[in-house]
């Protein structure tokens, strides 16, 4: 044992060296150096008995950083895949939301959905769907004649076939044996807390090593709890880097992942706890990304601040003053779920769709390329719109059959928690609508809205 602790020794003291000359603008912490050398370890010798290793640490603890020396270390780099069918096996990076994926390959990093990752994509054809509506349709007619037990029995059967039939106008995801995860020499998880058990149970079944950076404060799955951040990680980083612990938006994640009490006033010179009160809808938009918890609060913030904006209140966004929030992937255009688009030249097409020509967060326009060369016009669904002033349950899954070919997108001045996640700005408003069934979800969503927060912070209760 003495000698395996001495060799482990020489290499912190090997790590340290080559940290210093690789990564000059920062050396790890002690604590850091030890993941980085566990996670060296597993992948090196472990990996048939452990596939999965689990990085965890809180808002400030450098898990980022760790996973950069650690595959620095390894001389891992990002996989690559060539449509002839050959490949360089490396580090493929996935992530549960499309924003976070974005964000971390504009830092520099190859990333993708998990989704992307490992499933590919069926729906449903249009006759499967009209004949299951008609079984629907026949049935609800012959019930008519049933009285008693039989009636009800019918009935709850019914109900079961309207369900299926809702379930098969969504898109099915199916397990893509093809996917790079299958050559991949690591998988990393980025973000990792909203992967449930099914999305785990498929990841693990391509039998490669899975490297999962948590934050066991953040938001699980609206659905069951995190697959991931539910066991007892490989390493907890706990401490603080010195700079983040300065900083008063991780001062006040903490107390709220502790449950500790924040109380109103000041924190620094951008970070503050108000009452809802003290702010109004005008001043709110210029304090940052507005984060809540319910889609209800949601609706109502969104319909306040486009008043305030001096928008007009009718169902078509107004142009490029508009804050629009994309809400479904459309990986042929480069459209990521929960990127901010600017619309501009919107027309209004009927019942169903306007379109608008669209530019994405990096000023690119987005759009099929029309006779010209250039991206065309987007057709964008009302629906997400049009509830914000008449919210109908029924309304996505009446209109499945056209959506499907349409943009989905809405107003984006405010947004959920569970949006969020994945993104930061630099200033944001958390507004406090009491989100949280229990305690622990309660410290979950609240830490998560503000850790959202790259410098600025106003926490509204």
């Amino acid at each position: 044992m003495s000698g395996r602790r001495s060799h482990a020794g020489r290499r912190g003291q090997g790590l340290h060296r080559k940290g210093i000359s690789r990564m000059t603008s920062f050396t790890p912490s002690s604590g850091q150096a030890a993941a980085i050398r566990a996670i060296k370890t597993w992948f090196e010798t472990r990996t048939h008995e452990q596939q999965v290793f689990r990085l965890f640490g809180y808002a400030g603890s450098g898990k980022s950083t760790v996973l950069k020396f650690a595959l620095d270390e390894l001389g891992l780099s990002p996989h690559r895949s060539a449509r002839d069918g050959t490949c360089v096996p490396g580090v493929v990076t996935a992530t549960f939301t499309g924003k976070a994926a974005l964000v971390l390959t504009r830092k520099g990093t190859p990333a993708r959905t998990i989704h992307s990752l490992i499933y590919s994509v069926s729906e449903a054809t249009e006759e499967e769907i009209a004949a299951a509506a008609k079984k629907v349709l026949e049935a609800e007619i012959s019930v008519k004649s049933l009285t008693g037990f039989d009636r009800t029995a019918a009935e709850a059967g019914i109900e079961a076939m309207r369900q299926a039939l809702s379930a098969m106008k969504k898109p099915r995801f199916a397990l893509n044996a093809q996917s790079d995860a299958a050559d991949a020499r690591l998988i990393v998880l980025d973000e990792v807390s909203m992967v449930g058990e099914e999305m785990a149970r498929d990841l693990m079944s391509f039998k490669k090593p899975i490297l999962v950076l948590g934050d066991p404060g953040q938001l699980p799955p609206i659905k069951g709890d995190g697959a991931f951040t539910n066991v007892a990680p490989d390493v907890m980083l706990t401490e603080i880097h010195r700079q983040a612990s300065e900083s008063a938006i991780i001062r006040l994640a903490t107390m709220a992942r502790e449950g500790q009490p924040i109380g109103f006033g000041s924190y620094d010179d951008h970070v503050a706890k108000m009452h809802k009160a003290d702010i109004t809808p005008d001043q709110a938009l210029r304090g940052g990304q507005l984060i809540c918890g319910m889609n209800a609060t949601r609706l109502q913030l969104n319909n306040a601040m486009r008043g305030a904006a001096g928008l007009p209140g009718g169902v078509l966004p107004s142009g490029a003053a508009e804050k629009i929030i994309c809400l479904k992937n459309q990986n042929d255009l480069g459209l990521i779920n929960g990127m901010f688009l600017t619309l501009e030249h919107i027309v209004d097409e009927g019942s169903l769709f306007f379109s608008a020509e669209v530019t994405g967060e990096d000023g690119r326009r987005v759009g099929a390329p029309g006779s010209n060369g250039k991206p065309g016009r987007l057709r964008i669904y009302k629906g997400h719109f049009e509830d914000h002033f008449a919210f109908d349950r029924t309304r996505h899954d009446r209109d499945w059959k056209e959506k499907k070919h349409l943009t989905e997108a809405t107003f984006g001045w405010a947004i959920t928690a569970h949006k969020a996640q994945g993104s930061q700005w630099e200033n944001v408003i958390v507004w406090d609508d009491g989100l949280g069934r229990s305690e622990i979800d309660r410290r979950r969503w609240l830490y998560t809205a503000i850790t959202r927060a790259e410098r600025g912070l106003v926490l509204l209760a």
